[in-house]
């Protein structure tokens, strides 16, 4: 069985299956009453798990999340919203920060260089967050499965960047990309193929990102946030969606819904199949392993796991009380064990 970490709003759920039965399993908290954004780990290095947070900098576990050390970073805030770690080597990684910089990490995080450049974009004077619009960030950091060097950058909000030498020089707002990213992907059996769910709505790319297309028949909330691809089929894709950002991130006022894509026919939308929705749900994230079908969902009422990409969803059996119910998920990482 997995161990799952769950990053909250104001804390990390480090779950991990009791005695390898399947539906008991044990929950511990850590990183408690930090602000938490997004998450990272490798299945290369599983021991190793990098949680970001908005006030605190950027933390690492060397212990499978059985403790955490804060890291020198020289970032030029303590906000890193966004992570991740290359495909292609696991002691590579990229944080994003607010305001909107990238660093990169050839040594597991030890050492953070800056890959500069990124705001001498011409686009890069209209970036701004609506909540802080004196300002902005980098929501999400992708390395394209087929090239190393291929980087995808969402910028919360203004732009689609990408760079095809490993940050040294960049591009930004190329045909037909969104401009308030908040979820990228890719697919290693599907060579320049790039998704994006944003808050202008969904998009997909079939050649590295240089220019997109945008299918939205059938879905009618188009606030993107989460994103999940089938291993299996890069045609099939699950997003979660709202009518804007209060119903999306705020449990008093959440209002949103799961879809589902694949091929060419239209979104349809997965109500009545085990995932919580509707009222009072705040929009999902997901994560995929290698298994094919098995998407893994976390929202305000809990953990729910997917082995048919999305036609049946059952309760994963983690500690889940009242108070849980009112945060909002920040990102999921799902490790073999």
């Amino acid at each position: 069985m997995p161990t799952v970490y769950a990053a909250l709003r104001d804390r990390l759920l480090v779950c991990t299956s009791a005695d390898r039965r399947p539906n008991v399993w044990t929950t511990v908290t850590r990183l408690e009453g930090h602000t938490l954004e997004c998450i990272a780990a490798s299945p290369a290095r599983p021991e190793r798990v990098f949680v970001g947070t908005f006030e605190g900098g950027l933390f690492r576990s060397q212990t499978g999340g059985d403790s955490f050390e804060r890291l020198e970073t020289g970032f030029v805030s303590d906000a890193v919203l966004s992570l991740t770690i290359s495909p292609h080597d696991p002691d590579v990684l990229y944080a994003g920060t607010e305001p909107s910089r990238v660093y990169r990490s050839t040594d597991g995080g030890d050492t953070w260089t800056q890959l500069t450049g990124l705001t001498d974009l011409p686009s890069a004077d209209e970036w701004s967050f609506p909540p802080r619009p004196h300002t902005h960030h980098v929501r999400w950091l992708e390395v394209d499965p087929f090239d190393p060097e291929r980087l995808y950058v969402g910028i919360e909000a203004g732009a689609f960047v990408l760079s095809t030498d490993g940050g040294e020089t960049w591009q930004g707002r190329p045909a037909g990309s969104r401009r308030d990213n908040h979820t990228l992907a890719t697919h290693a059996g599907r060579e320049g193929r790039v998704y994006t769910a944003a808050g202008d709505g969904y998009a997909v790319s079939d050649d590295g990102a240089k220019t997109w297309s945008r299918p939205q028949d059938g879905l009618a909330h188009t606030y993107c946030w989460g994103l999940a691809v089938d291993p299996a089929d890069p045609d099939a894709v699950i997003v979660s969606s709202a009518s804007g950002a209060r119903s999306a991130h705020t449990a008093e006022t959440a209002e949103s819904y799961v879809y589902r894509r694949t091929g060419e026919v239209p979104w349809e939308r997965l109500d009545d199949h085990g995932l919580p929705t509707g009222d009072g749900v705040v929009r999902a994230v997901f994560e995929t392993t290698d298994e094919d079908g098995v998407v893994y969902a976390l929202n305000n009422r809990g953990l729910f796991v997917t082995d048919d990409f999305g036609d049946e969803w059952g309760r994963v059996g983690i500690d889940w009380d009242e108070e849980l119910e009112r945060q909002t998920p920040r990102g999921i990482v799902v490790l073999p064990s």
